[in-house]
């Protein structure tokens, strides 16, 4: 199978680096999570499922028949590019708008509510990587600039971007916090300064899931770096501590079923009520 096809089809590549994060932490005894329930369970194998098998195709299916319709002189036109060149607008085109829309999905009601189920698990784990309500991919910018760059002659390029982008980010979402052992090395000080600046490590990306806003590790405001965490550095956001909360999850939020969060606004059901904190956040509120 040549790049090209491997990159119109980026649910193969995403599917084996993720199936590979799930091998390595059911042989470390830590992907099931005590806390977790079946609510859960159903949340993190469909929203996965849709993602890899409906959403990421559909996408590229989608921009390349549009395209080849609209703009079929176009097809190609970048693949004489540097590869840097081309992998920088990958950069660009996709890893920094999906800061801005993960930062958007965190003050606009509407995109939280499709953002929530993401937060809403009490662990860390490979498992929520793609817990999101069904829309929230199939509304991103960065997937969809990503299928027309892959268009514009970047397939190859994409292959390892894509490559490169989801073993940070299955890193830092994963229960193994591979990053607090380099930390106690010395001689990897200087290395690792410029490291937890560059990429999303478990220590950052932990501390955006974090429960409690008070543990002085929590920043569930910022943080928002997938591949680089550079741009929260840049832009403000970013938090460094090299801990990990204590808990994770959402305080004081309503709770909704596992169809509510994973097929808003179609689906609108709510758990029945509990007894929360005054100023409990709202079904599109919060962090």
């Amino acid at each position: 199978m040549n790049p090209t096809t491997i990159a119109n089809n980026p649910a193969l590549v995403v599917g084996a680096i993720f199936l590979g994060f799930i091998l390595l932490e059911l042989a470390c005894g830590c992907f099931r999570q005590a806390k977790g329930q079946w609510r859960d369970v159903a949340i993190e194998v469909i929203g996965s499922s849709l993602l890899l098998g409906l959403t990421f195709p559909l996408v590229f299916f989608l921009c390349d028949a549009l395209l080849e319709h609209w703009a079929p002189q176009a097809r190609g036109a970048l693949s004489g590019v540097p590869w840097l060149a081309g992998f920088g607008l990958l950069l660009l085109g996709d890893d920094l708008t999906q800061y801005w829309w993960h930062r958007l999905s965190h003050r606009v009601p509407w995109l939280y509510a499709l953002h929530r189920a993401h937060h809403s698990a009490p662990y860390m784990s490979i498992r929520i990587v793609y817990r999101n309500n069904s829309f929230y991919y199939l509304l991103m910018p960065g997937i969809w600039l990503s299928a027309v760059l892959v268009y514009l002659g970047l397939a190859e390029v994409y292959y390892v971007y894509l490559i490169i982008k989801m073993t940070v980010i299955f890193g830092a979402h994963s229960s193994l916090p591979w990053d607090d052992r380099l930390y106690r090395i010395r001689a990897l000080r200087p290395l690792m300064w410029l490291l937890e600046r560059t990429i999303s490590t478990p220590a950052t990306h932990s501390a955006h899931h974090g429960q409690n806003a008070a543990d002085g590790v929590t920043h569930y405001k910022g943080n928002f770096g997938n591949l680089l965490f550079f741009w929260d550095v840049l832009f403000g956001t970013a938090k460094i501590t090299r801990r990990r909360p204590q808990a994770f999850g959402v305080e004081n939020l309503r709770p909704v079923s596992w169809q509510h969060e994973l097929f808003w606004p179609l689906v609108r059901r709510r758990q029945p009520a509990k007894v929360v904190a005054p100023g409990a956040l709202g079904d599109g509120g919060g962090q």
